[in-house]
Order: structure tokens, then C-alpha cells, then sequence
């Protein structure tokens, strides 16, 4: 929550500047400019005028998933020249130092572009939930209609099959790495959203016998298939710009904000009516991004009114805190050592906590609650329990793939690079320090929670830790008569453990 809505910011900030003609990106002449300045797109256009004379009205621009927005690397520089999208982004846009070491002053624009931005994300949560389900009803369906139009543009550019081809055609060989499935581990956390809190802060507004096996079954469907969805108008893009510089497809495609603020700048400026294709496309990616945003503010808002019960009757209080808080903690980010900060943050905040959590919550769910007292549970409010495959799942499948995901991270870490430049030693141990951070709460909570657990023995009050206190109870009246847990964890040995939880306690 602290740093995603520097990517919000900046989205901002082109979206203002797609207001200019010519587009500012375009062009070597500004103030921001060095010697070593070239317009690569020009440079495209002549050949594409020369060789074929391909109509380029009929090219399209397209928008990066929001849990997949990160600086996963930068386009490099020649060592003798630079593009003016190269030196817009990085010299007027982040107005970046030379390293971490040089803080330099706040970027006065990119500062009011922050503060716009969570103006945004405070109006559209004054209410609470109540608000944010009507503003998502836009932020939520504007982006799927818009890169539909943007898709099928895109298909009629040259070079787009090209580009689908890539993307489709399967690279077997690429199984056998182990950063490809580290990085399709990580993505299912930035697309699907478990593990960070969003997805069970939502849920936890829902009614008591709404249908969260159907709402689970089709979310991930739909944020996996918007993945796929995207995927598809990101490289009818990407091989239309190959098609353009002569290249393979492999040697144009960039990730990151590479992707976002570097190359489909340059691939708008070379359409007719380029400030208007530049406009869709920054409004089409801020509404990904403040859906983004919004969920994790409201995590951090529920979680503070559910320790302060008072704050529920002040939502606009509330919000306004919450927001002015990330304000003052995140205008670090808008000096010009913010890009190397982001990427410090980012590399570390997702890539070790996210796996412990889903892990621990597959743990504590499927082993010490029991996979069996939460399928009664969900029966209880849905009329059926949890199928045996999804009990596996919980209980094995899930658990072995994040513990192999987590080894995968520890065993393939490597330091964190922008561009060219390598972080310091003591920048790393920050980094390690930002990682543990969120992991802290555990231990710390969990020795509390043995404190406070009945017991004459340490022993007694550990194993009572693991038992529902008198306060889990479902919040419908009629069902809270007969409920009761079942504490069944380590009764009847290890096999009828394992046939309760997986199988059913009938089995």
C-alpha cells in the first residue's frame, strides 16, 4: 500500500502530459534533453513509409495487469545515445539521480500527481465499502471494454500475428528453468490476490450464506483469464514494433514500467491522433491500478476499525488518516532516488512473505483447524461441503508448491538492479530487514496468543493455542445454537488425521 501508488503516480503524470501536442515524449528539443537525444520512431516511420506504406491508424496500445506492475528491469541506454522516451521518463518524469545515495529534492509535479492520486483513492473510499462498490462497477469493466477495442485494432497492425505467435507458441525448454516457474508462482499472487489480505477483507463484508465456493471458482478464472486476455493486446503491440524496427519479437518485448511508460509511448506517438490513443490508454491504466490500490486500503482500514471499533461509525475519518498517513510515509518516493526505492521495496516486500503467508494459511486451515471443520463450516452456510480435490489441494498439493516456490526464492536470489546500476551492501540489508518486516507479526502474535491461552503449563497453554476461542461462532443466530468446534487435531493418530481432512470425518 505504501508504494503501489507511485505507479498510479506516474500513470498520472503522462496522462497529463498526453494533453500536450506534440506528445513531449516525441521530440529531442526540450529542456530535459541531452546531446545524446535521438526519435527512434521517426527513424521507424521512414521505413515503414519506404518499404510498404502500411496504414498506422489502425494501431492500438495496450495495458499491464495490476498485480503485474513491477520493475522487473529497465530499458537500457546506449552507451552513445538515448531515445526521447528514454530521456522523457527518466529525466523529466523521475528526474533520477545517480544512486541511492543522492536523495535529491521532491519533483514538485510528481509530487502533486501523488497527491492526486490518493485524492482519488481517499474520495472513492470516504464511505467505506459502500462507495467502493459503486466506483469499482467503472474501474472494473472500463479496462476490459476498452482493451477489447484495443485488441482488435491491434490485430489488424502488421506484425501482429507475429506477436500472438510468440506468445502462444510454447518454449518446452524453458521448463527446465527454475526462474520460469518462480515467476509464474509470483504472478498468480499479483493476478488472483492471495495472501495479501484484499481477498479475505472483502469477503469478510459478504452475507452468511453467500456462495464464496462459486465466488472463488469464478474469481480465479477471471483474474487468470484477463492474464491471458491481456497477453493478447500487450503483443499484437509488441509485434507490430518489431515488425517496425526489423527485430525479432524477443529483442522488442520489455516488462515493467519499461513496458508501460517506455515502449507503447513510442508505439502511440507514431499514430494519427497520437494525444488521443495516449489519453485511452493512461485512463485504461489507472483504473487497473486504483483497483489495485483500492483493496489494499481498505485491508488497512478494516483491520484498523476492527481493533478500534469506534472508527466503523467514521469512515471519512478513517479514510482520510489512512491516506494521509501513505501521503507523508510515500512523498520519498517522489525524489529523485524514488525509482531505486520502489524497486527496493518491491523486490523484497513480495517475493519471501507472500509464499509464508499462503503457506501458513494452508497450514493452519487444512492441519490445525482442520480442512474437515472448515468444510463443515461452509456447509453449514451453503447447504454442501468442500469437494475432496479442493481439500487436497488445501491440505497438500498448495502447501508442497509454495514450500518448493519459497525454496525456489531463497536458492535463485539475487541482488536487485536498475539498469545498470548494482545496490549497496547496506541498501541489500535494508532490503532483508523490509522483508522480514511483515513476517515479524507472527512469532510476536502467536507467543502472545499462547500467554493468553488457559493452562497451568506452557505445554498446556500451547496446545490450548491451537483450539478456537468461545468467540468463533458463525454471526447467524439460528446456526450459533448448535455450533460447536470439533477439536479433533491430533486425536486418533496420524491416518485418521489425514482420511478426516482430506476425505471426511465419516470416512
Amino acid at each position: 500500500t505504501l508504494y503501489y501508488n507511485i505507479i498510479n503516480t506516474w500513470t498520472l503524470y503522462y496522462l497529463g502530459s498526453s494533453f500536450i501536442s506534440p506528445l513531449p515524449w516525441t521530440g529531442c528539443d526540450n529542456d530535459w534533453n541531452t546531446p545524446r537525444c535521438f526519435h527512434r520512431s521517426s527513424i521507424m516511420t521512414q521505413r515503414i513509409d519506404n518499404d510498404t506504406g502500411y496504414d498506422l491508424f489502425n494501431a492500438s496500445s495496450t495495458i499491464l495487469q495490476d498485480q503485474n506492475t513491477t520493475v522487473s528491469s529497465v530499458i537500457k541506454a546506449s552507451s552513445n545515445s538515448t531515445t526521447s522516451q528514454e530521456e522523457f521518463w527518466f529525466h523529466r518524469v523521475l528526474t533520477i539521480s545517480r544512486g541511492l545515495d543522492e536523495v535529491g529534492g521532491l519533483n514538485w509535479q510528481l509530487t502533486l500527481c501523488f497527491l492526486g492520486a490518493w485524492l482519488v483513492v481517499f474520495l472513492c473510499l470516504i464511505k467505506g465499502v459502500k462507495s467502493l462498490g459503486k466506483v469499482v462497477y467503472v474501474t472494473a469493466t472500463l479496462p476490459y471494454l476498452l482493451l477489447a477495442v484495443i485488441l482488435i485494432k491491434g490485430l489488424t497492425l502488421p506484425g501482429a500475428v507475429d506477436g500472438i505467435l510468440f506468445y502462444i507458441r510454447p518454449d518446452f525448454n524453458k521448463l527446465a528453468n527454475v526462474q520460469v516457474w518462480l515467476e509464474a508462482g509470483l504472478q498468480v499472487f499479483y493476478s488472483l490476490g492471495p495472501g495479501w489480505g484484499p481477498l479475505i477483507t472483502m469477503a469478510s463484508y459478504n452475507k452468511f450464506r453467500n456462495n464464496c465456493y462459486r465466488d472463488a471458482v469464478t474469481l480465479t478464472f477471471i483474474s487468470e483469464g484477463t492474464s491471458i486476455f491481456g497477453g493478447f493486446a500487450i503483443f499484437t503491440i509488441v509485434g507490430f514494433m518489431a515488425h517496425q524496427a526489423g527485430k525479432p519479437v524477443d529483442e522488442v518485448v520489455q516488462a515493467g514500467p519499461g513496458l508501460a511508460y517506455l515502449v507503447y509511448p513510442e508505439a502511440l506517438s507514431q499514430l494519427p491522433f497520437p494525444n488521443m490513443w495516449a489519453v485511452v490508454f493512461f485512463v485504461m491504466l489507472f483504473t487497473v491500478g486504483l483497483d489495485s490500490q483500492f483493496a489494499t486500503v481498505e485491508a488497512c482500514m478494516t483491520a484498523v476499525s476492527d481493533i478500534v471499533p469506534s472508527m466503523r461509525r467514521r469512515k471519512a475519518l478513517l479514510a482520510f488518516l489512512t491516506c494521509s498517513f501513505f501521503v507523508l510515509t510515500g512523498l520519498i518516493l517522489c525524489t529523485e532516488c524514488g525509482l531505486y526505492i520502489f524497486q527496493l521495496l518491491d523486490w523484497y516486500i513480495a517475493a519471501f512473505s507472500l509464499p509464508v503467508f499462503a503457506l501458513l494459511e494452508c497450514i493452519v486451515f487444512g492441519w490445525i483447524y482442520g480442512a474437515d471443520n472448515l468444510s463443515r463450516d461452509i456447509e453449514m452456510m451453503l447447504g454442501r461441503g468442500v469437494p475432496v480435490y479442493m481439500r487436497i489441494m488445501w491440505c497438500i498439493v498448495t502447501p508442497v508448491i509454495l514450500t518448493l516456490l519459497l525454496i525456489s526464492t531463497i536458492y535463485t536470489y539475487r541482488p536487485p538492479m536498475v539498469g545498470d546500476y548494482t545496490y549497496p551492501l547496506y541498501a541489500r540489508a535494508i532490503g532483508w530487514l523490509v522483508a522480514a518486516l511483515p513476517l515479524i507479526p507472527i512469532p510476536v502474535c502467536a507467543l502472545h496468543a499462547v500467554r493468553k491461552s488457559p493452562g497451568n503449563t506452557w505445554i498446556q497453554r500451547f496446545y490450548s493455542s491451537f483450539q478456537p476461542s468461545d468467540k468463533w461462532k458463525p454471526i447467524s443466530a439460528r446456526a450459533c445454537e448448535k455450533y460447536k468446534v470439533d477439536n479433533k487435531l491430533f486425536r486418533g493418530g496420524f491416518k485418521a488425521v489425514v482420511l478426516r481432512n482430506l476425505l471426511g470425518k465419516n470416512s
